[in-house]
């Protein structure tokens, strides 16, 4: 699969491209109950000190978890959904030969109350050495819509700089732009159908809403480097002895 002249600028432009249907309803039900089984093993065993970084704040009704980090070292699927030759492909078009996936999540998004990601960027958090050699291959396993908490982009804001970011004292990790440069940016919705693929910017603004439907809106997202790209100055800590070389 090949990004046509015109998807390739439009990501440019806009530091942001959503590619439709690449993987199918089989292969995004299989990973959907592999997370599962291991998201109630890990919350089964998650020490009461860290269930503040992983459990959803939003829903009260039931413990659920918001995340997990680096399915790609953890999960044989997402090893081999990282590898998939088609996704490959398309990630050496944004970002050239020789990627590997530095960093990757699986986001819940559980239905009534899944929490809301504020505005950020990529980038800040990976502080990488090359701010052109990343690229999110955002994969979503329920159709991600306006009413279960898509992703907005602040299009165009890639070509700016990464801006220092702030957090609310009680949540450390959910780093995020400040409000008076955020205010400065318009964010528009990028619904992403079950299997298709949203692929965005290290330094685009992007953020979620807060899933008030009735229905998941899970997702895995798979951080990928070039070649020569490291995470040089993170702003969290990330291991970077889990990095999964692909091509």
């Amino acid at each position: 699969m090949a990004l046509s002249d015109a998807e390739l600028a439009l990501y440019r432009h806009t530091g942001h491209l959503t590619v439709p249907g690449l993987f199918d309803r089989r292969t995004t039900d299989a990973l959907i109950a592999d997370i599962e089984q291991w998201g109630e093993a890990f919350l089964a065993d998650l020490p009461a000190d860290q269930r503040a970084w992983y459990v959803d704040g939003g829903v009260r009704a039931r413990t659920v978890l918001r995340k997990l980090d680096n399915p790609h070292h953890h999960r044989a699927a997402v090893r081999d959904l990282a590898r998939t030759p088609a996704l490959v492909g398309l990630v050496e078009q944004f970002i050239g030969p020789g990627v590997s996936v530095y960093f990757s999540q699986v986001f819940f998004k559980p239905p009534e109350g899944g929490g809301p990601k504020p505005a950020h960027q990529d980038n800040f958090y990976f502080g990488p050495n090359d701010l052109e050699g990343v690229v999110t291959a955002w994969i979503a396993l329920d159709d991600a819509t306006l009413e279960n908490g898509c992703l907005y982009f602040g299009e165009g804001s890639q070509h700016g700089p990464v801006y220092p970011h702030v957090a609310p004292p009680e949540e450390p990790y959910n780093l995020q732009l400040p409000p008076e440069i955020l205010a400065r940016q318009p964010m528009s919705p990028a619904p992403v159908r079950r299997g298709g693929v949203s692929f965005h910017h290290g330094n685009v603004f992007h953020q979620s809403a807060p899933n008030l439907s009735t229905r998941w809106r899970r997702a895995i997202a798979l951080h990928y480097v070039n070649a020569h790209t490291f995470f040089e100055q993170p702003a969290l800590p990330y291991d970077d002895t889990l990095k999964l070389r692909i091509s």
